[in-house]
């Protein structure tokens, strides 16, 4: 019945290449019905678990198979490879590393595209160049698809709980159909623009995190060597002006709080690599587009430093354990 639902939405919705969405509405009526699931990261393994919560079969791949048991053992189906996915789910999610994953999981020779269904709806939940978001959006469009962009804010254990937020990018017409699936998996789900512009908020949103969690760092580095209890400081920081994500939720010093990354040798979480490659976008799209961001440069070039000094696969609040060492404690 689903099948036939998005069969006839293709035939009569659409003209040429363009799209009619006046039959979006088919979409939902196929509510429950398989939904894909590529990259099963830290990120990815607890959003399709959610979605298993909440009823929804799950089809999903990973170029690691070791990391497709924990969903599978919950009852997902688990293919080799996305084309696989694209063959038996017409509304796939995709969370990845980066913008070469991203090109390689859609267009490489067992991608997506290559067995994409006509009428397919295609998310993204990766964070990668808006100008690949667009690219893939095209050439789904050729092949009768929907691409959105709907990169993710909140971190493991948001992603854990069910409590992302989605910053969604596309047709506007399709994210009805969207937020049905992203809601399983986010307190918040927001409509941005066009497609790419999902991806123009996030890294707006991680260039301000990583010069809040720099800034954290150093402040409570300079009042521990100023003799202040860490906890304390934390306190007085959270009901004061200086207080922020990565001082009250997040916070980089450890034994300050308790399931954060800083109170397990900054392990788990997100990784100094990803946030790297992040502010790197972040200064790609600030050259083009002329952007003073003086102190996101900054905090792409100490990311960066920390990557070479062996902190590229640490939580990246490990900037404070990295100022500490860098000033010989």
């Amino acid at each position: 019945m689903a099948a036939m639902l998005r069969g006839s939405r293709y035939l009569v919705g659409r003209c040429c290449k363009h799209v009619d969405f006046a039959f979006v509405s088919t979409r939902s009526m196929a509510s429950k019905t398989q939904v894909g699931f590529v990259g099963l990261g830290n990120m990815g393994n607890p959003m399709a678990k959610n979605l298993l919560k909440h009823g929804y079969p799950v089809i999903a791949t990973d170029v690691f198979p070791e990391s497709c048991k924990e969903v599978q053992e919950l009852g997902a189906q688990i293919v080799d490879n996305p084309a696989e996915v694209a063959e038996k789910a017409d509304r796939i999610i995709t969370m990845l590393p980066s913008s070469p994953n991203v090109i390689d999981v859609y267009t490489g020779p067992n991608g997506i595209l290559k067995k994409v269904k006509k009428g397919s709806l295609l998310i993204d939940s990766s964070t990668i160049d808006p100008a690949v978001s667009k690219e893939m959006a095209a050439d789904a469009e050729k092949m009768g698809a929907v691409f959105m962009d709907a990169p993710v804010s909140g971190g493991v254990g948001a992603a854990s709980s069910g409590k992302l937020t989605f910053m969604v990018g596309g047709a506007e017409e399709e994210f009805t159909a969207a937020k049905e699936l992203l809601s399983c998996m986010g307190a918040n789900v927001i409509y941005c623009g066009q497609v790419g512009t999902g991806q123009a908020a996030k890294i707006c949103n991680n260039m301000l995190l990583a010069i809040g969690m720099i800034g954290t760092s150093e402040a409570m580095n300079l009042g521990i060597r100023l003799g202040l209890d860490p906890k304390l400081l934390a306190q007085i920081l959270n009901m004061s002006s200086g207080r922020c994500w990565s001082s009250d939720t997040y916070n980089p010093v450890p034994g300050v709080m308790e399931g954060v990354p800083s109170g397990n040798n900054y392990q788990g979480g997100f990784g100094t690599q990803l946030m790297a490659k992040d502010l790197g976008l972040a200064q790609n799209t600030a050259t083009n587009t002329k952007t003073p961001v003086p102190l996101g440069s900054l905090a792409h070039q100490m990311y960066r430093m920390m990557c070479a000094r062996g902190y590229a696969n640490k939580d990246f609040s490990s900037v404070f354990q990295f100022l500490r060492e860098e000033e010989g404690q």
